[in-house]
């Protein structure tokens, strides 16, 4: 079933290649949307495709890069945005 979710990444999670890491893993589980990094430290991201896919990328967040310290992770479901491909946005 096809889904969208809105995750909020807190920790250090900016300046560790959090958002490219996110990007190779939404190519890899066929995600769309985007990542960007928030003003207070966070990152943040819009998602959508299959959730057994959605729910893998979540349990990679709560790891990340190898450089990042993930404090906490929370998403919530949203109405579907018909994203075309999986970007990183300033």
């Amino acid at each position: 079933m096809e889904r969208h979710f809105n995750i909020v990444i807190w920790g250090k999670v900016q300046g560790v290649g959090f958002r490219e890491g996110i990007k190779k893993k939404a190519t890899e589980f066929r995600i769309r949307g985007y990542v960007k990094n928030l003003p207070n430290g966070t990152v943040f991201i819009e998602a959508e495709g299959e959730e057994e896919q959605l729910n893998k990328l979540i349990n990679w967040c709560h790891n990340g890069p190898s450089k990042s310290e993930v404090t906490s992770v929370k998403y919530s479901v949203a109405q579907t945005q018909n994203f075309e491909g999986f970007e990183v946005k300033d």
